[in-house]
C-alpha cells in the first residue's frame, strides 16, 4: 500500500492592503507612488481586474524594509 505524501512547504507569503502598508514600510502614500515609479519600491497587484483596489506582496515589502536598515545602518557609520 502506497503513502500519499503531503507537501512540506508552507506557504507564508500572502496580501497586504494601503493600510498595513504604511505600517510595515512606514512609508506614505505618497512616497511608496514615486518610489513604485522609480523601481524602487514593490509593484502594487491590483485585488481583482475590475477594481481599483490595490494590494502588495509581504515578502515583497518586507525585502523592502531589509533593504532600507542597510542603507540606514550605513549612513550612520
Amino acid at each position: 500500500m502506497s503513502q500519499l505524501t503531503t507537501p512540506t512547504t508552507q506557504f507564508t507569503d500572502r496580501l497586504v492592503r494601503e493600510a498595513e502598508r504604511a505600517k510595515i514600510t512606514a512609508v506614505s502614500r505618497t512616497s511608496a507612488w514615486a518610489l513604485e515609479k522609480k523601481g524602487l519600491f514593490p509593484k502594487r497587484r491590483k485585488l481583482h481586474a475590475d477594481s481599483d483596489r490595490v494590494c502588495w506582496l509581504l515578502s515583497e515589502l518586507l525585502d523592502f524594509v531589509k533593504s532600507r536598515e542597510v542603507i540606514n545602518m550605513e549612513r550612520t557609520q
